[in-house]
């Protein structure tokens, strides 16, 4: 079974909060986002985007809408492109940008580690919880765990994270 082995890890939130993943060469960017959203613990209620590109200059965008994408942007419709087309005869590893939700703007760094002949898609490891949906990103995250946001629901634990109980 073709497959790459991925790193995501979510931007301005320390201690790092990041996952590492398997799926198959012949995931879409749609499923490698549904993918995504199981792994980190959102529930795909907000739009997404996928940008890459050379140094900083991060135009490519792969996304099933082309809202916010600038004009000078290269759009391509992720239902349509693979992983295995993406990456292509590049080496890896291959650095991509992942943001939902733009307007509390979660900020992920995707990483196509390695191409690998392990089973995809599953979860390989990872290290604390997912902030919880719609908690007014990187900075209301910071204030809810310093026990400054009153919607922050008892049960969560931001230390708690178990690679078994994802299924993808």
């Amino acid at each position: 079974m073709d497959s790459f082995t991925l790193k995501i890890f979510l931007y301005e939130v320390e201690p790092l909060i990041w996952r590492r993943f398997t799926v198959p060469a012949t995931a879409t960017f749609t499923e490698l986002h549904q993918i995504i959203q199981k792994t980190m613990g959102w529930n795909d209620e907000q739009a997404h985007q996928f940008r890459w590109g050379k140094g900083k200059s991060l135009t490519n965008v792969i996304s099933d809408t082309q809202e916010q994408v600038s004009p000078k942007d290269e759009f391509q419709d992720e239902g349509e492109i693979t992983v295995a087309k993406f990456v292509g005869r590049r080496r890896v590893p291959l650095r991509l940008m992942y943001r939902y939700d733009f307007f509390d703007d979660w900020t992920h760094e995707l990483v196509i580690e390695e191409r690998s002949d392990v089973a995809a898609p599953v979860v390989l490891d990872g290290s604390r919880a997912c902030p919880p949906e719609d908690c007014g990103g990187s900075f209301g995250y910071k204030e809810s765990l310093g026990g400054f946001a009153e919607w922050m629901d008892d049960d969560y634990d931001p230390e708690a994270f178990d690679a078994t109980a994802i299924e993808l």
